[in-house]
């Protein structure tokens, strides 16, 4: 059975029509590697729908995105992504939602591997670059897409992102501390395109290929001064402005979701 070429590795409903059943999909061909599907295990409690207005709102007037034709309905498909960080007073947890343009809900990013002392201590201390965060990518149905992992940092940040059996896409590398703040992403050690900040706030950040050109911009949008005040939430549209080949596609699907880790987080210490 034949897809598109650039539909990124992952779990898929099975082509051959078995029910319950995810298959695993290389990047180029279906393989015999089987997975049951996750409704048999402990789903977290799903999230409110989204007002569609108010999600429209946030991609056309905050984050200046002109209404675009809808895509394939997932992930990785589709051109204009919504992240919403689930809004706490004390963040412990990273959580996140992520829409299409209409406020169709298309998966979420859950952090994962977090211990009760880990907690603790991001409770009582500003130590979150100095600790490992690993966020997991899910589907709409709940099936992990990409992990992102976070190794602990000092003055540089580095996230590896890797397909839910191991592989390793490739890695997104901050290049500079001071001044406007650069990533490269890489892949097998060559770099395959960049993350650049626009401002010294690292709120707005373009995206360019290898020959600098630009596939998707990230804007950060208002969620007005009571939230900006007193809780942790980040808001975020995601522009792709074409199609893309993987891995690219997937480590600038990534890269809505890093930002906000790398970055962010460590403006509690001193990165």
């Amino acid at each position: 059975m034949t897809t598109q070429s650039n539909t990124p590795a992952g779990w898929y409903p099975d082509p051959q029509g078995a029910t319950q059943l995810l298959r695993w999909w290389d990047g180029t061909q279906w393989t015999d590697h089987t997975n049951a599907a996750p409704q048999g295990r402990q789903a977290a409690p799903a999230a409110p729908p989204a007002d569609p207005a108010k999600v429209q709102r946030q991609v056309q007037r905050q984050a200046g995105v002109a209404p675009t034709a809808q895509g394939g309905g997932s992930l990785f498909s589709e051109p204009v992504l919504v992240v919403n960080q689930k809004a706490k007073l004390i963040e412990l947890t990273n959580e996140y939602s992520v829409m299409d343009q209409s406020g169709n809900q298309l998966g979420s990013v859950v952090q994962v591997g977090q211990s009760t002392l880990k907690k603790v201590a991001r409770f009582v201390a500003s130590v979150d670059q100095f600790m490992t965060h690993k966020l997991e990518i899910r589907d709409a149905h709940g099936t992990p897409q990409l992990l992102m992992t976070r190794p602990r940092k000092f003055m540089k940040s580095r996230v590896v992102v890797e397909r839910p059996d191991g592989q390793v896409v490739g890695e997104i590398v901050q290049q500079n501390v001071f001044g406007k703040i650069n990533f490269a992403m890489n892949v097998n050690g060559v770099q395959v395109g960049a993350i650049k900040a626009e401002n010294w706030r690292a709120w707005n950040f373009s995206i360019v290929d290898h020959t600098d050109t630009e596939v998707a911009r990230i804007t950060k949008t208002w969620e007005g001064l009571a939230k900006t005040m007193f809780t942790t939430a980040d808001n975020y549209v995601l522009q792709i402005h074409f199609q893309l080949p993987d891995p690219l596609l997937s480590l600038v699907v990534a890269t809505a979701l890093t930002v906000d880790t790398a970055l962010k987080q460590d403006s509690r210490g001193l990165g």
